[in-house]
């Protein structure tokens, strides 16, 4: 949280007030596997971001000026991995609130010989707020978010213009807002969202949709919806100014 934000809540509390946070996800603590607790333990003082450490500096953190990549989000992180595996010249950095699927993700990419990779286990929001600086992001990834399906819950969907504005800013010139569901109503909601946000643009042929780019894998999630015959839509806005 920023100090203008939490100084803001502080004062609403001081005040009586009830301020209510709208979260995007619930957070579910799952039980840690011996192996994702080891994962943990071995190699979070080398992957492992903290939000408290505030602003990062990704020459520091990497050891090279690479691009950098920012997924929300990113499960189990298998995906991620194999991206970050796919691509060595380019540095990645992974936001996951669930500690198993921080831990899963740190043991594959260990197992894989990953160094490209860093993992915060902390709301995005707060992180990209606190912790990412403007203009330093080449992409912005965020993939099968949770759809909150149901329509009193729509507010809880992460994709809203503040967030968008907010996001908006850590993207360089020519960076890119990459967002994939499965849930049509919530693709839809996600292109109304971006067509009306400022300074960007649908980089869409039809103003609408993308085919899925190579460089995001086809997870077993995704391979198992295919058969069943469910839809998947990507969608990538860049940032225009």
């Amino acid at each position: 949280m920023s100090d203008t934000s939490k100084t803001a809540l502080e004062q609403a509390e001081q005040e009586g007030k009830y301020i209510r946070k709208v979260r995007s996800f619930v957070k579910r603590e799952g039980r840690l596997t011996k192996g994702q607790a080891k994962a943990l333990e071995d190699n979070w003082a080398t992957m492992g971001l903290n939000h408290q450490d505030g602003l990062l500096d990704f020459t520091k953190v990497f050891g090279n000026d690479n691009s950098v990549v920012l997924e929300i989000g990113f499960g189990m992180g298998k995906s991620l991995v194999e991206m970050a595996k796919n691509a060595p010249d380019t540095n990645f950095i992974g936001i996951e609130v669930h500690r198993p699927g921080v831990g899963a993700c740190l043991m594959d990419a260990s197992e894989a010989g990953v160094t490209n990779l860093r993992v915060y286990e902390h709301d995005a929001v707060e992180v990209l707020a606190d912790c990412i600086a403007d203009g330093s992001l080449a992409k912005l990834q965020l993939f099968f978010p949770d759809p909150w399906h149901k329509k009193r819950h729509h507010k809880r969907r992460i994709v809203q213009p503040e967030f968008v504005e907010n996001l908006r800013s850590k993207l360089k010139i020519g960076g890119v807002f990459h967002m994939a569901t499965d849930w049509e109503n919530y693709a839809e909601h996600m292109l109304e969202v971006m067509t009306a946000a400022e300074k960007f643009q649908n980089q869409s042929e039809t103003n609408d949709y993308v085919p899925r780019p190579d460089d995001r894998p086809l997870t077993k999630f995704e391979q198992r919806g295919h058969r069943l015959g469910h839809g998947v839509w990507d969608l990538m806005f860049e940032r225009k100014v």
